[in-house]
C-alpha cells in the first residue's frame, strides 16, 4: 500500500461518502486552491530569530491513512526515512528519490514507538509490546540491548538517541505502552493497569559494556530526548499531565557529563495563549534551536514549535493534526519530517538537523 500525496489529499473517501469535512482541513483536499506562498502555516513568531522559513515552500503530505505515526529516523546513507504505526504494529519506510511510502518495511513490529540508527548505520528501535530496545543486525537477526534496568523490567521505552563518540544509547521509559491495548491486542500483563510498573525514567545503555544505568527520574513521563548540538545538553519532554495532576507540560534540560545528568530544569512550557499542550517529540538544529512536536489542544496550537536556545519560543508550523515525533532528514539534512497522528508531512526548511537522526 502506496500513499504518496500532497497534504491536500487528506480526507478523499469522507469526500467521497458526502462527509462535513471541517473548514481547517479543506485546504487538504486536492480540490483547494493551491497553497500560496509563503505558507501561512509556517509562523514566524519571532522574525528576527526564526531564520528557518522559506518563502517559496509549502507543507506537503506525504502519506496518511496510518493508525498513530511515531519515531521517525532519517538513514544518511540509504536516504531514507523509517517510522513507526504503532496501532497496526508495522514499521514504514519512505524513500528520497521519489518520496514514495512503502508500507511493513518490519512487521510485525512489537508496537515500536522511537527509532533511531547508531554510528553503524544499525536500526534501534523502543518497543512497546516487549518493553525493550531492540538492533536490527544487517544480517537480519535481531539483538535486545536491553529489557530491565536497575529497578526491573522496563515499563515500555519510547523514545531514545545514540551518543556518536562513545555509541551510547540514551532513552526514555515513561510507561505509554504497558498502559495501552492496541486494536484489542493485549500488552502482557498491563492491559488493564493504569499504573507503570516502574519508576518513569531515563536510561543509558553503554556503548561498550551494555550496562544499563538510570540517569534521571525528574520528569513524570520523560518522552521524546535529543541533544545540543555540541552533545553538553539534553532536552526530555514531559507528558506526565496524561496521568498526573501535579505534571506540567514542559521541556527538561540537562547537562551532559560523561554519562551521567546534572542540574535538571525548566528549558521552556508549552504553554502558548492560555492554552498548553503535550510536547513529544525533539530535536535541535544546528543553531541550538529545539523543534518539538506538540499536540491536544486543536487548530493553532498543534503541529511544531520552535523554541531558541533561551528557551523563546520563536516559530510554529501548524499543522491539522496533532504532531508526535520529528526529524530533519534528507541529502542535506535539511528537509523537517513530521509523524502527526494519521499523516507524515515534510517540508523544506532554512537550517539543518544538528545531528542525523
Amino acid at each position: 500500500m502506496t500513499q504518496t500525496a500532497t497534504r491536500r489529499g487528506v480526507l478523499a473517501a469522507a469526500l467521497a461518502a458526502g462527509a462535513a469535512i471541517p473548514a481547517a482541513a479543506q485546504r487538504y483536499d486536492r480540490g483547494a486552491a493551491p497553497t500560496r506562498y509563503p505558507d501561512a502555516d509556517i509562523v514566524a513568531i519571532d522574525p528576527k530569530r526564526f531564520t528557518a522559513r522559506l518563502g517559496n515552500t509549502a507543507i506537503r503530505r506525504i502519506g496518511t491513512g496510518y493508525g498513530w505515526a511515531e519515531g521517525p529516523a532519517w538513514h544518511a546513507t540509504g536516504r531514507f526515512l523509517v517510522w513507526s504505526d504503532i496501532p497496526n504494529d508495522e514499521c514504514l519506510r519512505m524513500v528520497e528519490e521519489d518520496h514514495s511510502v512503502h508500507r511493513r518495511f518490519r512487521s510485525p513490529s512489537g508496537f515500536s514507538n522511537g527509532n533511531t540508527f547508531d554510528r553503524e548505520g544499525r536500526q534501534i528501535a523502543f518497543r512497546h509490546f516487549h518493553r525493550d530496545v531492540l538492533r536490527y543486525e544487517p544480517n537480519g537477526t535481531t539483538t535486545v540491548l536491553a529489557a530491565r534496568g536497575p529497578d526491573g523490567a522496563f515499563n515500555a521505552p519510547n523514545d531514545g538517541v545514540v551518543h556518536p563518540e562513545d555509541g551510547a544509547i540514551w532513552f526514555t521509559d515513561p510507561g505509554y505502552g504497558a498502559l495501552m491495548n492496541y486494536e484489542g491486542n493485549r500488552v502482557p500483563e498491563s492491559a488493564n493497569s493504569p499504573r507503570p510498573f516502574i519508576k518513569e525514567a531515563i536510561y543509558r545503555i553503554d556503548g561498550q559494556s551494555g550496562e544499563v544505568t538510570k540517569v534521571a527520574d525528574e520528569p513524570f513521563k520523560p518522552n521524546g530526548l535529543c541533544f545540543s548540538p555540541d552533545y553538553r545538553r539534553l532536552y526530555v519532554a514531559d507528558s506526565g499531565q496524561t496521568h498526573y495532576e501535579q505534571a506540567k507540560n514542559i521541556i527538561w534540560v540537562y547537562d551532559v557529563n560523561g554519562p551521567r545528568l546534572s542540574n535538571p530544569r525548566t528549558f521552556c512550557d508549552m504553554e502558548l495563549n492560555g492554552k498548553s499542550g503535550f510536547g513529544d517529540g525533539v530535536r535541535c538544529d544546528e543553531q541550538g534551536n529545539l523543534w518539538v512536536g506538540a499536540g491536544w489542544v486543536g487548530d493553532g496550537y498543534d503541529g511544531v514549535h520552535v523554541f531558541a536556545p533561551d528557551g523563546q519560543r520563536i516559530g510554529q508550523i501548524r499543522l491539522p493534526e496533532i504532531c508526535a515525533n520529528l526529524c530533519f532528514g534528507g541529502a542535506r539534512r535539511n528537509h523537517l519530517y513530521m509523524a502527526a497522528s494519521q499523516s507524515l508531512y515534510m517540508v523544506p526548511v532554512e537550517t539543518r538537523g544538528a545531528h542525523f537522526c
